[in-house]
C-alpha cells in the first residue's frame, strides 16, 4: 500500500471494534503542535496542559472517549531509556489526561526490552489486524505514515507488542 493509501487516523480509529494499541519508542519527539506546551515544561517543570476539556486536547480526548465508549480497549507502550529525556519527563507529566479518558498507559525502560523482537518505528495496531506505521524525521517531526495488513507483520506488532506490555510498569507506579 503506497503512503497516499493510508487511511485518516480518526478514521482507523473509529474503525476498532476490540482494541488499538499504540507503541512509542522514541525518547524525543519534535512535533510542531507540542513545540509551545513543551517549551513551557522546560521553563516551569509543571505540565501546561492537563485539562482534558481545553482546547490542546480538542482533537485527541473527544476521538478517545468516542473510541472507549464502544467498548474498545486502548493500551498504549512506551519504550525509555534512562535516565529520561526532558521529552519523556513532559509525556509522563501529560499522560493523566490519557489515562482520565480511558487509555492504559505502561512504560518499560529500554534496559528491559533488549531480547524483545519489535519493529523499527512506533505504531499503531487495531484489533489485531492493521498496523499504522508511523515514521519521524532525526529531530522527532513527522515524517510520514504506513498502513499495512500484512498477516505476518500484524502478528510480529502484536507478538512484540504484547511482549512489551507484559513487562511494562503501570504509568501510577512509574516514577520518572
Amino acid at each position: 500500500m503506497s503512503q497516499n493509501d493510508v487511511p485518516d487516523f480518526a478514521e482507523l480509529l473509529r474503525s476498532a471494534n476490540r482494541s488499538a494499541v499504540h507503541l512509542e519508542m522514541r525518547d524525543v519527539y519534535g512535533v510542531k503542535d507540542e513545540a509551545a506546551d513543551f517549551a513551557a515544561f522546560l521553563k516551569t517543570g509543571v505540565h501546561p496542559d492537563l485539562d482534558p476539556g481545553s482546547p490542546g486536547w480538542s482533537g485527541w480526548v473527544p476521538l478517545v472517549r468516542e473510541t472507549v465508549s464502544r467498548g474498545v480497549k486502548m493500551r498504549r507502550a512506551r519504550i525509555v531509556s534512562e535516565p529520561v529525556t526532558d521529552y519523556i519527563r513532559f509525556e509522563h507529566a501529560g499522560t493523566v489526561v490519557n489515562i482520565a479518558v480511558g487509555e492504559e498507559v505502561r512504560w518499560l525502560p529500554r534496559r528491559l526490552a533488549s531480547d524483545i523482537a519489535l519493529p523499527g518505528n512506533d505504531l499503531w495496531l487495531i484489533d489485531g489486524e492493521r498496523v499504522m506505521f508511523h515514521w519521524f524525521t532525526g529531530d522527532g517531526d513527522w515524517a510520514g505514515h504506513e498502513f499495512n495488513e500484512d498477516p505476518a507483520v500484524v502478528k510480529m506488532v502484536a507478538t512484540g507488542f504484547e511482549a512489551v506490555w507484559q513487562r511494562a510498569i503501570p504509568h501510577e507506579q512509574y516514577a520518572v
